[in-house]
């Protein structure tokens, strides 16, 4: 396979892609990730990436069941916890309770997916991981802004005035 261009071009340019940050969980792990998409309507499909070398992997590798928990601005926090190597982040964070399968569920967050694994795709030193989903909730106020993530860095996105 031909490599067009060198990893520290690929990481610069992709550090000018903004992403959301959500929270990934399976029974018995967590981890933050800014690779989660929709990917269909119809059906209802999910992605979502994760490297093979990470720590949660060999739980996702197994999950039938896992939640997507999308951040809002104020829980940088909740991010920069499931973010930390050679902790137990469940433990840390502390504020969930268990869902279906066992998968644990983040109390308050702006959004919520429970989502069924529908199949794990390699690609790269990743795996692409499609989900359909089960269930969901948001907070009520659609006003409340997502934590981004952008050049290295947390941020949101200032609301619009209406």
């Amino acid at each position: 396979m031909t490599v067009a261009v060198a990893p520290d071009l690929f990481r610069r340019l992709l550090r000018r892609h903004a992403a959301a940050v959500v929270v990934i969980t399976a029974p018995g792990t967590g981890f933050t990730a800014t690779s989660f998409t929709s990917v269909s309507l119809d059906p209802p499909l999910v992605s979502f990436c994760l490297a093979r070398s990470a720590s949660a992997w060999p739980a996702v590798a197994e999950a039938a069941t896992v939640a997507v928990h999308v951040l809002g601005r104020e829980q940088e926090q909740i991010a920069r916890t499931f973010a930390t190597s050679g902790i137990d982040r469940l433990a840390a964070h502390g504020q969930w309770h268990p869902g279906p399968d066992g998968v644990p569920l983040l109390d308050d967050v702006l959004a919520r997916l429970v989502c069924r694994v529908v199949d794990r795709v390699p690609a790269g030193d990743h795996t692409i991981v499609l989900a359909s989903p089960l269930d969901g909730e948001h907070r009520a106020d659609e006003a409340e802004t997502p934590l981004l993530y952008h050049a290295g860095r947390y941020s949101s996105v200032h609301p619009r005035l209406r």
